[in-house]
């Protein structure tokens, strides 16, 4: 048990709703509730996030990082709730807000890219014709207004804007179906995009794609961007910080320099030894 032990640098012990961040998870405790009993699925989670920064969640499905997310969002599960702790967007609380604001701040500030892009859009309309109404939801624009806008963003997310505007998800690749996916949560210009998993269900070289293109956006955007993965490859090349999550717990946290140069803890270090080196022995001679 000593080893599961969160180990944090000196720099991120103290928490701090300091000007400049955007997000503050401190002490997050989130239980699930079946059959008149409780079991706790994420222990005491904390970290921030600064403006313009990406902060890593990585660790093995089940140790608690998309649950993590999505208490962020206010997306959890009936039978699964925050038991304590808090939730700082740009330092106010959010836990006690009424749903209807919450689902507001998920439209407007808090913009999700999602591991299944292929449930992203519904297959009975066109893309061009749910991003115009997201975005007329949100904005008060005209038809034509929101098509501009829509035609703009598709561009930025190196889209054949007029093509994808008319077409429907089922006539896109995959990598065209998470790149319009990138779009509608870019679209609205959020000071937060939680992207979960945003390679999974893609290959290789279009999920390295994929997340250059989120990284670009970011750059021009100015958003805080939360990563979840279970690769540290991609970790290591696309954020700024790191949080090792095992079991429900965060067991080391820091910058990705330092993770990568010195971890501290065992499943840190084993993370980083799975992942491929070009120098590394052949498996075969």
């Amino acid at each position: 048990m000593e080893a599961l032990k969160m180990i944090m640098r000196s720099t991120d012990i103290q928490i701090a709703r300091a000007s400049g961040q955007v997000l503050n998870v401190e002490r997050l405790q989130i239980n699930v509730y079946k059959d008149k009993t409780i079991r706790p699925l994420v222990h005491e989670v904390s970290f921030s996030i600064a403006q313009g920064e990406t902060f890593a969640l990585v660790g093995e499905s089940g140790s608690g990082k998309s649950m993590t997310a999505s208490a962020i969002a206010g997306l959890l599960p009936k039978s699964i709730r925050v038991a304590s702790g808090h939730i700082f967007f740009h330092g106010e609380e959010v836990q006690s807000w009424p749903e209807k604001t919450r689902a507001k701040l998920r439209g407007t500030q808090i913009g999700w890219i999602f591991q299944n892009y292929q449930g992203s859009f519904t297959p009975f309309f066109t893309i061009g014709g749910q991003l115009n109404e997201m975005v007329r939801s949100h904005r008060d624009l005209s038809r034509r207004a929101a098509k501009d806008m829509v035609y703009y963003w598709l561009d930025q997310a190196a889209l054949p804007a007029e093509r994808i505007y008319g077409s429907y998800p089922f006539q896109l690749s995959g990598g065209q179906r998470q790149r319009a996916a990138i779009a509608a949560a870019l679209m609205l210009e959020p000071s937060l995009v939680i992207a979960d998993e945003p390679t999974t269900a893609l290959d290789v070289l279009t999920g390295d794609r994929i997340l250059e293109l989120i990284s670009r956006l970011q750059s021009r955007t100015g958003c805080s961007v939360l990563f979840i993965s279970h690769d540290l490859r991609h970790v290591l090349k696309h954020s700024s910080r790191i949080g090792v999550m095992r079991e429900g717990r965060i067991v080391e946290q820091g910058d990705t320099a330092q993770i990568r140069s010195s971890p501290q803890h065992p499943y840190t270090k084993m993370l980083l030894d799975a992942c491929p080196r070009l120098d590394a022995p052949p498996l075969y001679s």
